[in-house]
């Protein structure tokens, strides 16, 4: 256990393989204290010294400071919203949250703040900064998001706010010059400004993104790896420690790595 000074700390959807990671990482952290541990498949287990309880209510018996979810979106739906009545921090990892949901929680969270991370690999998080500032000096673009067989939406967030970012850094693109698919589907979904997103899920691989963009005579690709689930975490406790220092609803880490 932390000592006494250190921040009280929750891990909602404790049992799956990001919830293990980030209670690991919180355990491991000086100046944390892993408090409690929810996930109802997991109820009654023990992670990082804890043992798992099944509800919302205990981890606000607990009296944590900040609750890290990762979950899944429609828990997290419930879930949130119980953290902004009680004044509670949340650093939310849980992918398939939509535009709706980011205005409900700006609503809710008035007591305390919502930081909203669709990646927390800071390497990732350069890579979409890096996208948007090469956008206005070429015509072309694609993104590749490769992902583990076990995620369930595509494309990927990360893939998603990466274009966003392109196209609104630019919206001078080319247009697809394509005519004909022989295989529908074979150029991608079209995201933001048309510019193409491409996903991929596969066995063996975690979290990988690819831009590439062209003009006359040259190609730019900016790649990001993950290969293991710990690259998160140092982005995960950066969130943690500094979420009560923002206002209300934040998305991305940007703001805390002065990006």
């Amino acid at each position: 256990m932390s000592d006494s000074a250190a921040l009280r700390v929750g891990v909602i959807g404790a049992g799956g393989r990001m919830g293990r990671t980030a209670c690991a990482a919180v355990a491991s952290a000086d100046d944390l204290d892993l408090t409690v541990a929810v996930d109802p498949a997991a109820a009654g287990s023990r992670i990082s010294g804890v043992t798992v309880v099944g509800a919302m209510a205990d981890l606000l018996d607990a009296g944590v400071d900040v609750a890290v979810d990762f979950s899944v979106a429609d828990a997290s739906r419930a879930n949130l919203p119980v953290l902004a009545a009680a004044g509670v921090h949340a650093v939310v990892g849980t992918t398939g949250l939509d535009a709706d949901d980011l205005s409900a929680l700006r609503q809710a969270f008035t007591s305390s703040n919502c930081l909203v991370v669709p990646n927390f690999a800071i390497g990732a998080v350069l890579m979409q900064r890096f996208a948007e500032m090469a956008a206005p000096w070429f015509d072309t673009a694609e993104i590749i998001e490769f992902h583990h067989d076990g995620k369930v939406d595509a494309p990927s967030g990360t893939a998603l706010a990466t274009a966003e970012r392109m196209a609104a850094a630019s919206a001078d693109w080319a247009e697809d010059p394509t005519e004909r698919e022989v295989l529908p589907g074979a150029r991608g979904g079209a995201g933001p400004a048309d510019i193409r997103i491409h996903a991929v899920r596969m066995r063996g691989m975690v979290a990988h993104q690819e831009v590439v963009l062209g003009t006359t005579g040259q190609t730019l690709v900016i790649r990001h790896d993950t290969i293991d689930r710990v690259s998160f975490m140092p982005g995960v406790l950066l969130a943690v420690r500094n979420v009560a220092g923002l206002s209300g609803l934040t998305v991305g880490l940007d703001g805390l790595l002065g990006l």
